[in-house]
């Protein structure tokens, strides 16, 4: 059975709504008017049916473009004193890939896969 990697919507007007954790909902009222939501992180998928936004999910099946752009890692830099931010797993460096790997001891397991694999991705195409 496939894994959610990513649980998320586009609204009308190009909002991402983007949830990160189960119980994490998120909600816009769009340009249009609708209210639009997104919520349940990696462990449920509850979204707003108003029929016009676009299923932006990422599951662990789906082609490795699509996981390596929809993988995203918070990091609060390498001494973890910076604001939190988020990382396409494309845009990490190879060494913090590694260090997360290395180091991070409750990691989801389509979060390892994907690391491992991006690694082996890159020591393929990036010479």
């Amino acid at each position: 059975m496939a894994k959610l990697i990513k649980n998320a919507i586009e609204t009308p007007d190009g909002t991402i709504l983007h949830s990160r954790s189960r119980h994490d909902c998120v909600t816009h009222t769009d340009a249009n008017g609708k209210e639009y939501m997104v919520d349940g992180g990696l462990a449920y998928q509850r979204h707003s049916a108003n029929g016009d936004e676009i299923d932006r999910c990422v599951w662990d099946d789906d082609p490795f473009d699509m996981i390596r752009e929809g993988v995203e890692w918070g990091s609060r830099g390498k001494d973890g004193k910076q604001e939190l931010r988020y990382i396409r797993l494309c845009d990490m460096e190879t060494d913090h890939i590694r260090a997360v790997l290395d180091n991070v001891k409750t990691i989801a397991y389509q979060f390892k896969e994907a690391m491992i694999t991006e690694l082996e991705y890159r020591n393929v195409y990036e010479r």
